[in-house]
């Protein structure tokens, strides 16, 4: 029976490197690994004489964690670990015949095992890394709602919707996964379909392809996306990669991502084709539908949580004499004074009332300025969409009004 950690190595060590995708006029490039040296590379691990190696990974994981959090040190210290097991395979006799390929195989399993195991301690290790990420996601959801291909100067031709989607789509698996190399495969996997885009508006064109369209693609396709913790994703990526493999086409599309993310961190109307005036309106209607939103949505939980105490209390006995407020939540109803009559409420019930009054008054204002700041082709879809979910609540709250058919 192999050891333990031998046997999570060589378990690990098994992934897939290329992504299957559909229905799509791009081809994107997928790496992929010959299985004669990797199933070489699982047979030298699972001898016996291997068991060094396999010793001196669990030691150095156990370690690990006796160090406080500290991104650049602990970079340092993994890439420093990486180097000294590829000196030591390189000496081992196991391994003095093997190809480069084999070792690379071997190396890139090692990765993946040693840096999932640390992931937890080494993915968005400080409070300062979660703090920028939700700056970064909160600022990308701001501009969302307004950014459109002609504010980066991107040309219609390149505004293909459903190759961007594709690389969207791509980018946001980066946190499907908790190794460095696969994180990164995202990257470059969500780039090539934006390569290849380029490359075929330059052939259908007969124009040369435009390397200075690329950036402002990729930026685009990352607002579209808006992954989530993407300064983690980049920072872990720099620090644990192997070193050797951050370059060529890695390096280049990784750079470019990291370019694409400081734009949009200090993004504001000089970095866009738009009126200053115009971008601050749009980011202050954001923010406040944001708001809207987010007190929305704060709403429903609470009246979701109210629903389950009625349903529970209608369980309950209840006093004949019970107030109308009472009669109301026995027909599940969510506004507990729309069907009030006002012989049935008591003077306990103008508090709530009144405070009820308030908090409608404040949205609907917040509300009406949100949709003041938007121009006229953006506030009528706005405005029928608030429509149709007012009568689809009022027909959930009321089912025999939608019969009449």
């Amino acid at each position: 029976m192999l050891p333990l950690p031998l046997f999570q190595f060589q378990s690990l060590m098994n992934w897939d490197y290329s992504i299957n995708i559909n229905n799509m006029n791009t081809d994107t490039v997928a790496e992929s690994r010959s299985t004669t040296p990797f199933t070489d590379c699982l047979n030298r691990m699972h001898h016996p004489a291997s068991l060094d190696l396999v010793r001196s990974i669990k030691s150095f994981i156990v370690s690990f964690s006796f160090y406080q959090p500290k991104p650049e040190n602990d970079g340092k210290r993994v890439q420093d670990f990486f180097l000294s097991m590829e000196a030591a395979m390189r000496d081992h006799p196991l391994w003095t015949t093997a190809s480069e390929e084999d070792i690379d195989c071997a190396l890139e399993g090692l990765e993946k095992y040693v840096m999932i195991k640390l992931f937890s301690r080494t993915f968005s290790a400080t409070p300062e890394d979660a703090k920028i990420d939700n700056e970064i996601s909160e600022k990308i959801s701001l501009l969302q709602t307004f950014l459109k291909p002609e504010h980066l100067d991107i040309p219609p031709i390149l505004q293909n919707e459903a190759s961007l989607l594709l690389a969207e789509k791509e980018l946001l698996k980066i946190n499907a996964f908790k190794s460095p190399h696969e994180k990164l495969l995202s990257i470059l996997n969500c780039c090539r379909v934006i390569n290849n885009v380029l490359l075929n508006v330059a052939m259908s064109e007969h124009v040369p392809a435009g390397a200075d369209d690329f950036l402002p693609v990729l930026i685009y396709v990352t607002i579209k996306a808006n992954p989530s913790k993407l300064h983690s994703n980049l920072k872990f990526i720099k620090l644990f990669r192997r070193q050797e493999k951050l370059i060529s086409e890695a390096e280049y599309y990784f750079t470019n991502l990291v370019s694409a993310t400081s734009f949009i961190v200090d993004l504001n109307a000089k970095s866009l084709s738009m009126d200053e005036n115009k971008f601050e309106e749009s980011m202050q209607a954001a923010k406040l539908m944001n708001k809207v939103t987010n007190e929305s949505s704060s709403t429903c939980q609470m009246s979701q949580q109210q629903n389950n105490e009625c349903s529970f209390s209608e369980k309950m006995p209840h006093k004949p004499n019970a107030t109308g407020v009472f009669e109301v939540l026995e027909h599940g109803s969510n506004y507990p004074y729309m069907e009030a009559e006002s012989k049935g409420l008591t003077v306990g019930d103008v508090e709530m009332l009144l405070s009820d009054y308030k908090d409608l008054v404040n949205k609907y204002t917040i509300l009406c300025k949100a949709i003041s700041c938007l121009s006229t082709s953006e506030r009528e879809p706005l405005l029928r969409q608030i429509e149709k979910q007012s009568a689809a609540t009022l027909i959930s709250h009321h089912p025999g009004t939608h019969q009449h058919n």
